[in-house]
């Protein structure tokens, strides 16, 4: 039998500023099924506003809202209002473009 490892996700700048005022913690652990889930619907049970959300980072790779997180990943949400250099170094435009 396979273990199902946790997912852990963790929100940063305002994503993480809103979770805090809510008192609400800002490094969650989940069990995802099997065939994984969407960040996009992980964004809404964790009351994250889709709207702040730029890209989503998955074992440290930018990654659009439609990608499936799978058991065990790392996930990040990153809100917009990253300097601009960085967001193309770390590729969160080019998730973000891939998001529209």
């Amino acid at each position: 039998m396979m273990e199902n490892k946790p997912t852990v996700v963790r929100m940063f700048g305002l994503l993480h500023t809103l979770r805090t005022k809510e008192g609400l913690p800002v490094t969650v652990e989940l069990f995802l099924s099997p065939e994984g889930k969407a960040a996009r619907e992980i964004a809404l049970e964790l009351r994250l506003p889709l709207e702040k959300i730029e890209a989503v980072f998955c074992n440290h790779t930018a990654c659009p809202l439609d990608h499936t997180v799978m058991p065990g990943d790392r996930v990040a949400f990153v809100p917009y209002g990253t300097p601009g250099p960085h967001r193309y170094c770390l590729g969160i435009k080019q998730a973000g473009d891939r998001s529209r």
